[in-house]
């Protein structure tokens, strides 16, 4: 387990530091338990694995400041753990679901009783991505998701893919663009 705590950290530094994540951003994750162990996503929910891989990104994203959102699994359909203090401060509309890891998954139920004041929404619009175990994260990433490609390409025995977002490019020939933000 620590080997999972170690990747997932280093895999999360690496991600912020390559999408410039600013104090206060979101970071969204969803992560197969069963898929880090080598099992078939949804099938064999370890709440052990989940709680490592959890430990590592949330350390990484509390010494950055980051706020990190935790996917919940299609049972749900897809609800974000976050803290109540994100939750306000992007004005997102809390809805009442608490995660088990056979209704939520494991990584989830592990947010949920490791945040300070967890509470579930149905919607986000994250800054960056950390899909472990082809979870779906797409549709709470903002609209313009760029993939990032990290040193570390699995957790445990899980796919990893990760993403940035970008602002919307606007307007046509004539438009000029600021070359920081791409």
């Amino acid at each position: 387990m620590n080997e999972l705590l170690k990747q997932s950290y280093d895999a999360a530094t690496e991600l912020i530091k390559k999408s410039a994540l600013e104090k206060n951003q979101i970071l969204v994750v969803g992560c197969s338990s069963s898929e880090v162990c080598g099992a078939t996503i949804g099938k064999d929910s370890n709440l052990e694995a989940a709680e490592s891989v959890f430990a590592g990104i949330y350390k990484a994203c509390k010494k950055n400041g980051i706020y990190l959102t935790c996917q919940c699994c299609e049972h749900l359909n897809r609800a974000i753990i976050i803290e109540k203090e994100a939750a306000e401060k992007y004005n997102l509309e809390i809805v009442n679901v608490v995660p088990q890891p056979k209704a939520g998954g494991s990584f989830a139920t592990t947010a949920y009783k490791t945040f300070k004041n967890p509470v579930a929404v149905e919607h986000i619009k994250a800054h960056a991505g950390m899909d472990i175990g082809d979870t779906l994260i797409g549709m709470h990433l903002k609209d313009v998701a760029v993939p990032l490609r990290l040193e570390i390409k699995s957790i445990g025995k899980a796919h990893l893919v990760c993403a940035r977002t970008r602002p919307k490019f606007i307007g046509g020939s004539r438009a000029v663009y600021d070359e920081t933000k791409m």
